[in-house]
């Protein structure tokens, strides 16, 4: 592994266990084995780091996403998507980013410092807003009201439909976080969420 990628996985891992505010460069360096002034080869400031990890994210959620032949970020591509796809594919899509959410190493400590960093930071109370709430129902708004628009989904409000849907798979994730021992429990539900969720709005099943 790079010195870079090791940078980044132990300031992450830092991050997660104290918070960003509560950990230094020289926190990192240290968790690295390298000294201060080497780590500002790779990194100009530890928000340059914080920034790389973004990235590194970004650019692991785009190859999941393709890997489930969806875009992930574009409502209009994905609304075309799924349009075409079966409920048991649309089982194995929505499985397939829930678990990636919960599992992916980056994603979970990510997810763990903003939560910790929510009431300290305005501007990380802003991101997790923003990554986990905001952007997801605005995507899956979108998306449902194209659905909708071409008659593959009931017409109904768009919004709350992205709530119905989305708000518990945020409340399992979370519960997942705090307690893994409950993800036997709460994993075959989500099936039976997406399942439940398509049989309520899809057209197709009221003919």
């Amino acid at each position: 592994m790079s010195t870079k990628k090791r940078i980044l996985d132990e300031a992450l891992n830092l991050f997660s266990k104290k918070g960003y505010a509560n950990v230094f460069v020289a926190d990192i360096a240290e968790a690295v084995g390298i000294k201060a002034p080497s780590l500002y080869k790779h990194y100009k400031s530890k928000q340059d780091i914080f920034n790389a990890i973004l990235d590194e994210m970004k650019q692991s959620y785009d190859r999941q996403a393709a890997m489930l032949d969806m875009n992930g970020n574009n409502a209009e591509a994905d609304a075309m998507v799924f349009a075409d796809v079966s409920e048991d594919g649309l089982v194995k899509m929505g499985m397939g980013l829930f678990m990636y959410f919960l599992h992916d190493e980056y994603v979970q400590k990510f997810r763990k410092m903003l939560t910790i960093e929510q009431f300290a930071d305005p501007e990380l109370a802003e991101l997790f807003t923003k990554q986990y709430s905001d952007d997801p129902l605005s995507y899956q708004s979108a998306m449902f009201a194209m659905l909708s628009a071409n008659g593959v989904l009931k017409e109904e409000n768009p919004d709350v439909m992205a709530l119905q849907f989305y708000s518990p798979l945020f409340m399992i994730m979370t519960i997942c976080d705090r307690h893994p021992e409950r993800e036997a429990e709460f994993i075959p539900l989500i099936e039976q969420h997406i399942r439940q969720f398509s049989g309520l709005y899809s057209k197709e099943k009221d003919k």
